[in-house]
C-alpha cells in the first residue's frame, strides 16, 4: 500500500507539485469516508485531519480496495485480509486521530474455517474428503437412494448439537462406493463447527502402520490415547483390515473399551455386524477365536445404532 508522500513524490517538483498536493487534500476533505468520519467524531477539525492525512488516504485507500475485492489470497491491502479503521480520542484537552488495522469478513470466516479444520484429524484418509466443502442439499438430494441414510446422520448431528455429546454412535453398513465415508466426513465437519474434535481413521492402513509402531512404544501410546480421548472416533472401512490378534485384542480393544458408555464411535463398512463378528473371530495367526471376535464385538454392537447406506457406486465419477 502506498502512503501520500511516495504519491506526491511521483509528482513534477514545484508549483505543480504544490498544486497536486493541495488538490488531493482538498479531495480527501470531501471524500465520502471522510465526511462520515467528521460527522461521526464532531470534533475532528480540517486541521486535525489536515495534519493526518498520511492516514486518511490509506483509510480511504483501503476501504476501496475492499470495495473491488480481489480475493483474500490477493489482497492488496498493506496487512492482508485487514483494513484501516479510524477514530477519535481526546489526550489532555488535545484531539487525536487514532487508526487500528481490523480484519475484514473474509479473513475472520478464512480463520474460523481454519479452527473448524484443526478439530478434525485424518489418519491415511484423502484429505479431500475432509478439506472440501459440504452443503445440506448435496447431502440430501445427490443421491435420492441414499436419502433415508442421510436423514438418519443428519438427526444424529441435530441431536448432538442440541444434546450434547451422545454415548452411542452409528455403524454405516453398504456396498462399495455409496458414499459412507462422505457421510462421516460431513458429520464431523458439522459438529466441528459446534466445537467438538474428531479423528476419522482409514483401518486398512493404520493397521499396517501398527506393526511398525509396535517398535515405537511411545507413538504407538500417543495415537492410541488420541483415539481414546477424541470426541467424536470414525473407523473408515473397518473389516476390510488384514487383522491380527495384538491389533484386534490390545489396539482396538483398548481403545473401544474406553469409549463404550462414555464417547461416540462411528463405523463404515462393506460388512454388516455379523458379518463384521466374523471377520473379528478369525486372524490369519491363531485361526477361529470366537470368543475374541465376540468379545470385542460386544464393545461395538450395543453402542452403535445401525444404517444401511444404499445407491449407487459413485467412485470414478
Amino acid at each position: 500500500m502506498e502512503s501520500l508522500g511516495e504519491v506526491l513524490k511521483q509528482w513534477p517538483v514545484g508549483n505543480k507539485m504544490s498544486d497536486k498536493a493541495r488538490q488531493l487534500q482538498e479531495e480527501l476533505l470531501v471524500h465520502p469516508l471522510v465526511v462520515k468520519l467528521r460527522a461521526k467524531y464532531p470534533e475532528l477539525s480540517e486541521d486535525v485531519i489536515r495534519l493526518n492525512l498520511n492516514r486518511v488516504y490509506q483509510y480511504t485507500k483501503e476501504h476501496g480496495n475492499c470495495s473491488n475485492c480481489p480475493g483474500l489470497d490477493r489482497c492488496p491491502n498493506d496487512f492482508e485480509g485487514h483494513y484501516t479503521m479510524l477514530s477519535s480520542e481526546s489526550q489532555g484537552g488535545v484531539t487525536q486521530l487514532v487508526d487500528r488495522k481490523v480484519p475484514c469478513k473474509k479473513f475472520i470466516a478464512h480463520q474460523s474455517e481454519q479452527q473448524i479444520r484443526s478439530r478434525v484429524r485424518s489418519f491415511y484418509v484423502d484429505e479431500l474428503a475432509l478439506s472440501r466443502g459440504y452443503s445440506a442439499e448435496e447431502i440430501m438430494f445427490k443421491d435420492l437412494d441414499r436419502l433415508k441414510s442421510a436423514q438418519h446422520v443428519m438427526g444424529y448431528i441435530d441431536q448432538t448439537k442440541q444434546e450434547g455429546l451422545q454415548t452411542r454412535g452409528l455403524y454405516l453398513g453398504g456396498k462399495f462406493g455409496t458414499g459412507k465415508t462422505f457421510l462421516m466426513c460431513y458429520m464431523l465437519y458439522e459438529l466441528a463447527k459446534a466445537g467438538y474434535s474428531g479423528v476419522i481413521v482409514y483401518v486398512p492402513e493404520f493397521v499396517e502402520d501398527l506393526k511398525s509402531m509396535f517398535q515405537e512404544p511411545q507413538k504407538l501410546k500417543e495415537t492410541v490415547e488420541l483415539m481414546k480421548s477424541t470426541d467424536l472416533l470414525v473407523f473408515d472401512d473397518i473389516g476390510a483390515e488384514n487383522l491380527n490378534p495384538w491389533v484386534r485384542d490390545h489396539v482396538m480393544g483398548t481403545i473401544l473399551n474406553y469409549r463404550m458408555n462414555r464417547k461416540p464411535t462411528f463405523y463404515t463398512s462393506n460388512h454388516d455386524l455379523d458379518m463384521l463378528e466374523k471377520h473379528f473371530s478369525f486372524t490369519s495367526k491363531d485361526g477361529d477365536e470366537l470368543h475374541k471376535g465376540q468379545r470385542l464385538m460386544d464393545r461395538i454392537r450395543p453402542f452403535v445404532d445401525y444404517v444401511l447406506v444404499s445407491g449407487e457406486n459413485k467412485r470414478g465419477k
